[in-house]
């Protein structure tokens, strides 16, 4: 049994969650709740719990003030938001699981699971320092959690050249550094990455365009030329895209 406290500003939407998470997740107990950062402190550092449904904004301040309070961190976090902000792209970036409010019920136990398998391993940890550290940097500066088979890394999205898609993996082409290949498909670093100036040229490809060298155009198809020597395929559907996208670069 975890036992969990539920922190949230508002207290219809706390008594909600409560009812939510005690209807779907039979093996957690609500041992308390609490309305602000100042009161959740006081209610962790008291009751000690396995488990915190975490709100992200309050009137006193943030979900990660309060976590800052309490490094070390002693316990599993669960984000919840109302909020598709700048925080959910942290989130994304981190690897840490967020719920948006109102509460899914599939979506709430899908990840209480994972906070459950996550005991005894430091791989939140990590992905938590992952979390403080693109709070606090500017946009541009932003760190992305990869994990490969054996080992989880945290690496700066600028360093990044570009991603190629093989089935349900995705490969990590860096400047400086080996390339990593890790479990996860295309499409979900595509939404992550494009606002940092990343481009989607082919099906199997995203590049970053800060490294973007020169553009090949032939009858057999067009290629772009990275500034490492690495070569990409541009597709012919996103062809007129790409010219479009460098003449507003």
């Amino acid at each position: 049994m975890l036992r969990a406290v539920v922190i949230d500003d508002i207290e219809r939407i706390r008594k909600e969650n409560i009812a939510i998470i005690k209807s779907n997740c039979p093996n957690i107990s609500i041992i308390g709740q609490a309305e602000s950062v100042e009161s959740g402190v006081k209610l962790i550092k008291l009751t000690s719990p396995d488990l915190v449904f975490l709100d992200v904004e309050m009137p006193d301040g943030t979900g990660f003030d309060l976590l800052q309070k309490l490094k070390p961190i002693q316990f599993k976090v669960i984000f919840i938001t109302g909020y598709e902000d700048f925080a959910i792209r942290a989130f994304r970036f981190s690897a840490i699981d967020y719920l948006l409010k109102p509460l899914d019920s599939m979506e709430l136990v899908d990840a209480v699971k994972k906070a459950q398998e996550s005991f005894g391993n430091e791989i939140f940890d990590t992905k938590l320092n992952n979390l403080f550290a693109n709070i606090e940097r500017p946009k541009n500066l932003q760190k992305l959690i990869l994990k490969t088979a054996d080992k989880i890394y945290s690496v700066n999205i600028q360093d990044i050249v570009s991603c190629e898609a093989d089935k349900n993996y995705t490969t990590f082409n860096f400047i400086n550094a080996p390339k990593l290949i890790v479990s996860t498909n295309l499409k979900e670093y595509e939404t992550m990455l494009v606002p940092y100036n990343f481009f989607r040229t082919h099906k199997s490809h995203l590049v970053n365009m800060a490294y973007f060298d020169h553009f090949i155009k032939s009858d057999g198809g067009n290629t772009l030329v990275m500034q490492n020597k690495l070569t990409v395929p541009l597709s012919v559907r996103k062809k007129e895209e790409f010219l479009l996208l460098l003449e507003n670069l």
